[in-house]
């Protein structure tokens, strides 16, 4: 079955970096696109960065262009979200998520706190 784990959260002071991981099992992870999402408290989930698996074309959120990078190990079946000059309004839980058949998947999230 799909699975998604993510790991790398914890709590970084404004302007400092964090990378968060996620480990993809159950699917042919080469070719499939990946997503990385956010949810603060009391405010939506949001798509923060996406790579896709033809040519590893990337997308940002407006919020994090600059500061974010994604790219994926075809080889270890992961995808990093490296996360640069942090602020405080990227406090959330991160998700790690794919779509196979029409259907989204997602992992377990990981805290990320951006706090002085």
């Amino acid at each position: 079955q799909v699975q998604l784990a993510e790991s790398g959260g914890g709590l970084v002071q404004p302007g400092g970096s964090l990378t968060l991981s996620c480990a993809a099992s159950g699917f042919t992870f080469r070719g499939a696109g990946m997503n990385w999402y956010r949810q603060a408290p009391g405010k939506e989930r949001e798509l923060v960065a996406r790579i896709f698996g033809t040519w590893n074309v990337t997308n940002y959120a407006d919020s994090v262009k600059g500061r974010f990078t994604i790219s994926r190990d075809n080889v270890k079946d992961t995808v990093t979200l490296q996360m640069n000059s942090l602020k405080e309004e990227d406090t959330a839980v991160y998700y790690c998520q794919t779509r196979i058949g029409g259907r989204a998947y997602w992992g377990q999230g990981t805290q990320v706190t951006v706090s002085s």
